[in-house]
C-alpha cells in the first residue's frame, strides 16, 4: 500500500465526514479498510495491506488527525483555505511494510533511506460554481529540506450527490522543485555505482498525473463506507528515471467509516 494514496484515500473520506457534521459540533471519525497501490513511486511492484486512521474535527476549524496532520481549515465564502504541520514518510532500500503501509523495496537496495520530514502543508480552494472546485496544496519539508518541495494543482467535481450517495471525480497535477525529483527519481554518481542504475539528474517541473474517482455510501448519520479507484501517471523526466520501472500505477481503496 503506497503511503501517498493511502494519504489521499483517507483524508477523502475524513474531509467528506467532516462536510456532513453540523458547524457547530466537534466530529471524531474512525476509519478502516483496505488500500492497494505501488511500493513506491514507479515500482512495478503491488502491495496491498489494512489502512486506519483517527481524525478529530473540531467546530472552530481546528483538527487533529494521523492522516491530515494537526491544522486549522476555514471556509470563507466561496474560498476554503488551511495549513497543517504534517509528515512525509521515509523511502527505504528495503522492502518495509507494516500497518503504516509500504515504504520502499529491494529494487531500491544501494540507493540509501529517503528520511522521513515533518511538513507545513498549506492549502486552498476554489468553488468556481456548486460542485465544481479549483485546488491547490503545497507540501513544503521542515526538516530534512534536501528531500525538496512540491505543489498540486487539482480540479474537484461531484458526479453524483443524491440521498446518501456522493460520487466525485478529481485530476490533478503534480510539480515539484529540482530537490525533490532528484531525491526519488534521481540517481547520483555514487547511487549509480552500487545499485548499477545509469546516472540520472531530472529536472524541476511536473512530475505526475493522478486522475481518481470517489464514490460514498452513507448509511446513516454515523455510518458509511467509501469505495476510491484511481491512476497515478509519471511525466516528463520521472518516467524516464531508471527508478520508474512502471510510470503507470492504479490504485484502489475500500473502507469503513464511523462518525461519533
Amino acid at each position: 500500500m503506497n503511503n501517498k494514496f493511502r494519504l489521499i484515500a483517507l483524508a477523502g473520506l475524513l474531509a467528506a465526514s467532516a462536510a456532513h457534521a453540523d458547524d457547530d459540533v466537534n466530529v471524531l471519525t474512525l476509519a478502516g479498510g483496505i488500500a492497494g497501490g505501488p511500493r513506491y513511486s514507479g515500482a512495478d511492484e503491488r502491495v496491498i495491506g489494512p489502512a486506519l486512521a483517527i481524525d478529530y474535527q473540531m467546530a472552530n476549524g481546528f483538527y487533529a488527525s494521523t492522516m491530515r496532520g494537526i491544522g486549522y481549515g476555514r471556509q470563507l465564502g466561496p474560498f476554503d483555505v488551511g495549513a497543517a504541520l504534517g509528515y512525509r514518510g521515509e523511502r527505504s532500500e528495503r522492502d518495509r511494510a507494516g500497518l503504516g503501509g509500504a515504504r520502499g523495496s529491494t529494487a531500491l537496495h544501494g540507493m540509501g533511506t529517503v528520511k522521513g520530514s515533518a511538513t507545513a502543508v498549506l492549502h486552498a480552494g476554489y468553488a468556481v460554481l456548486d460542485g465544481l472546485e479549483l485546488t491547490m496544496a503545497a507540501d513544503l519539508p521542515i526538516s530534512h529540506r534536501e528531500n525538496g518541495r512540491t505543489l498540486a494543482i487539482g480540479v474537484t467535481g461531484t458526479l453524483f450527490a443524491q440521498g446518501a450517495d456522493h460520487v466525485t471525480l478529481a485530476l490533478a497535477a503534480n510539480l515539484a522543485d529540482s530537490a525533490y525529483v532528484r531525491t526519488y527519481y534521481g540517481v547520483t554518481a555514487a547511487q549509480a555505482t552500487r545499485t548499477g542504475y545509469t546516472p540520472f539528474t531530472p529536472k524541476a517541473g511536473l512530475y505526475e498525473m493522478e486522475l481518481g474517482m470517489t464514490w460514498q455510501h452513507r448509511f446513516n448519520e454515523r455510518w458509511s463506507v467509501t469505495t476510491m479507484a484511481g491512476l497515478s501517471v509519471l511525466t516528463r523526466d520521472a518516467a524516464r528515471s531508471p527508478l520508474a520501472r512502471r510510470d503507470t500505477a492504479p490504485t484502489g481503496a475500500v473502507f469503513l467509516g464511523y462518525r461519533f
